[in-house]
């Protein structure tokens, strides 16, 4: 049997360095989404750092789109981040977590990534992962999901919450 004690490095639990846990999580409002931020929220239970909340606005074929019709649909994502955004809040208010809000425009996996990568160049030695919802859709099985295409290119720990 081994001492809990011994596990530790020389000069105990306060030698190691104090790092954050920054967990980038993809949210669109939906139930898994919502999952994996309950999730998020609990891997931070007992820890320094914060979430960053993730809506990425996806236009799969913006070529086809007139100018018009494009303009349209920014506003449409104003709109849709606005009510994220008051969704993530009455999700995260009060439970103790530090989190931001951001925005981005392109494919959601790759989005996803690249919050990621940002976070984890500007904080070097600080934790970082990316926290998402598996889908229940059918066709994402046919198809492929963000979390599919997550885990095979995300540059960072990946948890795919169910």
């Amino acid at each position: 049997m081994t001492d809990s004690a011994d596990s530790q490095p020389p000069g105990g639990a306060d030698a190691l360095p104090a790092t954050s846990l920054h967990l980038v999580t993809g949210y669109d409002g939906s139930p898994p989404a919502t999952r994996a931020l309950d999730a998020a929220v609990t891997l931070l239970r007992g820890r320094h750092g914060s979430i960053d909340v993730v809506y990425v606005a996806h236009v799969p074929s913006v070529d086809m789109l007139s100018a018009d019709a494009l303009t349209e649909v920014e506003a449409d994502f104003g709109e849709i981040e606005k009510e994220l955004r008051a969704s993530a809040a009455a999700q995260l208010d009060g439970r103790g977590v530090t989190w931001e809000f951001q925005r981005r425009e392109g494919l959601i996996a790759g989005e996803l990534t690249a919050a990621a990568s940002a976070v984890r160049d500007a904080r070097p030695g600080d934790g970082v992962a990316i926290v998402v919802g598996s889908s229940s859709r059918g066709s994402h099985r046919v198809l492929g999901s963000v979390a599919v295409a997550l885990a095979r290119h995300c540059p960072v720990p990946l948890v795919i919450v169910p």
